[in-house]
Protein backbone atom coordinates (compact mmCIF):
# COMPACT_ATOMS: atom_id res chain seq x y z
CA UNK A 1 0.00 0.00 0.00
CA UNK A 2 1.91 3.06 -1.20
CA UNK A 3 0.19 5.76 0.30
CA UNK A 4 0.06 9.63 -1.39
CA UNK A 5 1.92 11.61 0.66
CA UNK A 6 3.38 15.33 0.29
CA UNK A 7 5.93 17.32 2.07
CA UNK A 8 6.67 20.51 3.27
CA UNK A 9 8.99 22.49 4.86
CA UNK A 10 12.12 21.53 6.85
CA UNK A 11 13.14 20.49 10.83
CA UNK A 12 11.21 17.79 13.30
CA UNK A 13 9.00 15.39 11.29
CA UNK A 14 5.31 15.64 12.20
CA UNK A 15 2.78 13.85 10.37
CA UNK A 16 -0.76 14.80 9.48
CA UNK A 17 -3.58 12.78 9.62
CA UNK A 18 -6.89 13.53 8.00
CA UNK A 19 -10.59 12.28 9.11
CA UNK A 20 -12.99 10.34 6.97
CA UNK A 21 -14.15 11.41 3.61
CA UNK A 22 -10.87 13.48 3.99
CA UNK A 23 -7.25 14.00 2.16
CA UNK A 24 -4.08 15.33 3.07
CA UNK A 25 -5.47 18.80 1.99
CA UNK A 26 -7.99 18.87 4.86
CA UNK A 27 -5.06 19.74 7.19
CA UNK A 28 -3.52 21.99 4.85
CA UNK A 29 -3.68 25.35 7.07
CA UNK A 30 -1.74 23.75 9.98
CA UNK A 31 0.55 22.45 7.54
CA UNK A 32 1.75 25.76 6.73
CA UNK A 33 1.35 26.72 9.91
CA UNK A 34 4.21 24.13 11.07
CA UNK A 35 6.12 23.91 8.32
CA UNK A 36 8.39 27.14 8.50
CA UNK A 37 9.84 25.21 12.03
CA UNK A 38 9.32 21.66 10.83
CA UNK A 39 9.08 19.05 7.91
CA UNK A 40 5.51 18.31 7.83
CA UNK A 41 4.40 15.03 5.98
CA UNK A 42 0.84 15.06 4.77
CA UNK A 43 -0.80 11.62 3.89
CA UNK A 44 -4.00 10.32 1.95
CA UNK A 45 -4.79 7.29 4.17
CA UNK A 46 -6.01 4.16 2.04
CA UNK A 47 -9.79 4.36 0.40
CA UNK A 48 -8.64 8.34 0.13
CA UNK A 49 -7.33 11.13 -1.84
CA UNK A 50 -4.75 9.41 -4.37
CA UNK A 51 -3.93 6.63 -2.23
CA UNK A 52 -4.85 3.26 -3.32
CA UNK A 53 -7.88 1.38 -2.61
CA UNK A 54 -8.35 -1.71 -0.54
CA UNK A 55 -11.53 -3.99 1.20
CA UNK A 56 -9.26 -4.40 3.88
CA UNK A 57 -9.96 -1.65 6.28
CA UNK A 58 -8.70 -1.38 9.53
CA UNK A 59 -7.08 0.93 12.04
CA UNK A 60 -3.56 -1.35 12.24
CA UNK A 61 -3.80 -1.67 8.64
CA UNK A 62 -3.92 2.41 8.35
CA UNK A 63 -1.48 3.21 11.04
CA UNK A 64 1.20 0.59 9.43
CA UNK A 65 0.71 2.30 5.73
CA UNK A 66 1.60 5.98 7.47
CA UNK A 67 4.57 3.91 9.23
CA UNK A 68 5.38 2.29 5.69
CA UNK A 69 6.28 5.72 4.25
CA UNK A 70 8.28 6.87 7.51
CA UNK A 71 10.10 3.90 6.96
CA UNK A 72 10.51 4.75 3.00
CA UNK A 73 11.73 8.15 4.15
CA UNK A 74 14.18 6.64 7.01
CA UNK A 75 12.40 8.53 9.81
CA UNK A 76 12.92 7.13 13.07
CA UNK A 77 11.30 9.62 15.30
CA UNK A 78 8.18 12.37 14.43
CA UNK A 79 5.56 13.89 15.87
CA UNK A 80 1.77 12.67 14.58
CA UNK A 81 -1.32 14.65 14.89
CA UNK A 82 -5.19 13.15 13.31
CA UNK A 83 -8.25 14.98 12.98
CA UNK A 84 -10.92 12.47 13.85
CA UNK A 85 -11.04 8.74 12.10
CA UNK A 86 -7.43 10.23 11.55
CA UNK A 87 -6.83 10.58 15.26
CA UNK A 88 -7.70 6.81 15.94
CA UNK A 89 -4.79 6.08 13.07
CA UNK A 90 -2.81 7.98 14.94
CA UNK A 91 -3.04 6.40 18.20
CA UNK A 92 -2.84 2.84 16.98
CA UNK A 93 0.75 4.32 15.36
CA UNK A 94 1.37 4.95 19.37
CA UNK A 95 0.35 1.20 19.69
CA UNK A 96 2.78 0.21 16.97
CA UNK A 97 5.59 2.28 17.50
CA UNK A 98 5.61 4.19 20.99
CA UNK A 99 9.24 4.20 21.09
CA UNK A 100 9.21 6.42 17.78
CA UNK A 101 6.59 8.97 18.65
CA UNK A 102 7.86 11.90 20.27
CA UNK A 103 4.57 13.52 20.68
CA UNK A 104 0.44 12.85 19.62
CA UNK A 105 -2.09 15.48 19.27
CA UNK A 106 -5.63 14.16 18.88
CA UNK A 107 -7.77 16.92 17.19
CA UNK A 108 -11.75 15.79 18.82
CA UNK A 109 -11.69 11.95 18.91
CA UNK A 110 -11.73 10.20 21.89
CA UNK A 111 -10.04 6.06 22.02
CA UNK A 112 -13.40 4.15 22.44
CA UNK A 113 -16.07 2.85 20.33
CA UNK A 114 -18.71 4.70 18.85
CA UNK A 115 -21.90 3.18 18.83
CA UNK A 116 -24.13 6.06 16.93
CA UNK A 117 -24.41 5.52 13.07
CA UNK A 118 -23.45 9.56 12.38
CA UNK A 119 -22.95 9.25 8.38
CA UNK A 120 -26.08 7.33 6.87
CA UNK A 121 -26.81 10.69 5.11
CA UNK A 122 -23.38 10.85 3.75
CA UNK A 123 -23.15 7.59 2.11
CA UNK A 124 -26.82 7.84 1.00
CA UNK A 125 -25.60 11.22 -0.92
CA UNK A 126 -22.30 9.63 -2.23
CA UNK A 127 -24.53 6.23 -3.35
CA UNK A 128 -26.52 8.62 -5.23
CA UNK A 129 -23.49 10.13 -7.17
CA UNK A 130 -22.68 6.59 -7.99
CA UNK A 131 -25.54 5.46 -9.32
CA UNK A 132 -25.86 8.49 -12.00
CA UNK A 133 -24.25 9.40 -14.81
CA UNK A 134 -22.57 12.81 -13.12
CA UNK A 135 -21.04 15.35 -16.05
CA UNK A 136 -20.83 18.43 -13.49
CA UNK A 137 -19.80 19.03 -10.52
CA UNK A 138 -23.07 21.12 -9.89
CA UNK A 139 -24.88 17.73 -10.84
CA UNK A 140 -23.36 15.95 -7.76
CA UNK A 141 -24.14 18.58 -5.63
CA UNK A 142 -27.93 18.39 -6.60
CA UNK A 143 -27.53 14.59 -5.80
CA UNK A 144 -26.32 15.45 -2.91
CA UNK A 145 -28.58 17.95 -1.08
CA UNK A 146 -31.08 15.60 -1.66
CA UNK A 147 -29.77 13.26 1.56
CA UNK A 148 -27.09 15.80 2.77
CA UNK A 149 -28.73 19.23 4.05
CA UNK A 150 -25.48 21.51 5.24
CA UNK A 151 -24.12 22.97 2.65
CA UNK A 152 -20.51 23.05 4.36
CA UNK A 153 -20.73 19.30 4.67
CA UNK A 154 -21.76 18.85 0.60
CA UNK A 155 -18.69 21.00 -0.34
CA UNK A 156 -16.21 19.32 1.77
CA UNK A 157 -17.45 15.71 0.04
CA UNK A 158 -16.96 17.89 -3.24
CA UNK A 159 -13.39 18.47 -2.41
CA UNK A 160 -12.70 14.57 -2.90
CA UNK A 161 -14.73 14.85 -6.42
CA UNK A 162 -12.69 14.06 -9.84
CA UNK A 163 -13.44 14.15 -13.36
CA UNK A 164 -12.40 10.33 -14.99
CA UNK A 165 -13.39 9.22 -18.57
CA UNK A 166 -17.09 8.17 -17.89
CA UNK A 167 -17.56 11.36 -15.69
CA UNK A 168 -16.92 12.50 -12.09
CA UNK A 169 -16.80 10.30 -9.52
CA UNK A 170 -15.65 10.35 -5.83
CA UNK A 171 -11.46 9.68 -4.78
CA UNK A 172 -12.55 7.82 -1.91
CA UNK A 173 -13.91 4.36 -1.83
CA UNK A 174 -16.79 4.79 -0.93
CA UNK A 175 -17.94 1.04 -0.88
CA UNK A 176 -14.95 -0.29 1.41
CA UNK A 177 -16.16 3.06 3.75
CA UNK A 178 -19.88 1.68 3.95
CA UNK A 179 -18.77 -1.96 4.24
CA UNK A 180 -16.32 -1.39 7.02
CA UNK A 181 -18.02 1.66 8.67
CA UNK A 182 -18.00 -0.53 11.98
CA UNK A 183 -14.25 -0.58 12.27
CA UNK A 184 -14.01 2.36 11.52
CA UNK A 185 -16.69 3.54 14.62
CA UNK A 186 -15.21 1.18 17.09
CA UNK A 187 -12.29 1.10 18.67
CA UNK A 188 -9.84 -1.66 20.12
CA UNK A 189 -8.15 -0.37 23.89
CA UNK A 190 -4.59 -0.09 23.77
CA UNK A 191 -1.46 -0.32 25.86
CA UNK A 192 -0.63 2.93 27.71
CA UNK A 193 1.24 5.29 25.65
CA UNK A 194 2.90 7.42 28.35
CA UNK A 195 4.48 10.17 25.63
CA UNK A 196 3.66 13.46 25.77
CA UNK A 197 0.00 13.27 24.24
CA UNK A 198 -2.60 16.57 23.85
CA UNK A 199 -6.19 15.96 22.83
CA UNK A 200 -8.19 19.10 21.61
CA UNK A 201 -11.98 19.24 21.81
CA UNK A 202 -14.25 21.59 20.31
CA UNK A 203 -16.86 22.46 23.05
CA UNK A 204 -20.05 21.99 21.07
CA UNK A 205 -18.92 18.74 19.55
CA UNK A 206 -20.30 15.38 20.71
CA UNK A 207 -16.93 13.25 20.41
CA UNK A 208 -14.94 13.20 23.66
CA UNK A 209 -17.51 13.97 26.41
CA UNK A 210 -16.18 13.72 30.42
CA UNK A 211 -17.23 9.67 29.93
CA UNK A 212 -14.18 9.20 28.14
CA UNK A 213 -11.97 10.40 30.40
CA UNK A 214 -11.34 7.15 32.20
CA UNK A 215 -10.39 5.47 28.41
CA UNK A 216 -8.10 8.64 27.30
CA UNK A 217 -6.44 8.37 30.78
CA UNK A 218 -6.16 4.81 30.89
CA UNK A 219 -4.44 4.57 27.49
CA UNK A 220 -2.84 7.48 27.51
CA UNK A 221 -0.99 8.59 31.12
CA UNK A 222 0.52 11.53 30.03
CA UNK A 223 -2.21 13.27 28.16
CA UNK A 224 -3.40 16.90 28.88
CA UNK A 225 -6.83 18.51 27.41
CA UNK A 226 -7.65 21.75 25.92
CA UNK A 227 -11.23 22.78 24.66
CA UNK A 228 -11.44 25.27 21.93
CA UNK A 229 -14.83 27.39 22.77
CA UNK A 230 -17.52 27.92 20.09
CA UNK A 231 -16.36 25.10 17.80
CA UNK A 232 -17.67 21.55 16.41
CA UNK A 233 -15.99 18.50 15.26
CA UNK A 234 -14.02 20.57 12.16
CA UNK A 235 -12.03 22.91 15.05
CA UNK A 236 -9.36 23.32 12.60
CA UNK A 237 -11.32 24.98 10.04
CA UNK A 238 -13.71 26.71 12.16
CA UNK A 239 -10.68 28.73 14.39
CA UNK A 240 -7.52 27.70 12.63
CA UNK A 241 -5.09 30.05 14.29
CA UNK A 242 -6.38 29.12 17.79
CA UNK A 243 -6.06 25.24 16.91
CA UNK A 244 -2.76 26.52 15.33
CA UNK A 245 -1.65 28.32 18.53
CA UNK A 246 -2.14 25.38 20.63
CA UNK A 247 -0.55 22.97 18.72
CA UNK A 248 2.56 25.21 18.15
CA UNK A 249 2.38 26.20 21.90
CA UNK A 250 2.48 22.73 23.07
CA UNK A 251 5.15 21.29 20.14
CA UNK A 252 7.61 24.97 21.64
CA UNK A 253 6.76 23.16 25.54
CA UNK A 254 8.36 20.34 24.51
CA UNK A 255 11.65 21.60 23.56
CA UNK A 256 11.48 23.61 26.97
Amino acid sequence: MNLHYQIQGQGQTVVLIHGLFGSADNLGILARSLKDTCQVISVDLRNHGRSPHSEHFTYQAMAQDVLDVLNQLDIENFTVIGHSMGGKVAMTMAALAAERIKSLIVLDMAPVAYHVHRHENVFAGLQAVNNQTVTSRKDAEHYLALHVEEAGVRQFLLKSLYKADEGFRWRFHVEALIANYSTIMGWETISPFTGPTLFIKGQNSEYIQPEHREAIMGQFPNAKAHMVANTGHWLHAEKPETVNRIILNFLQGLKN
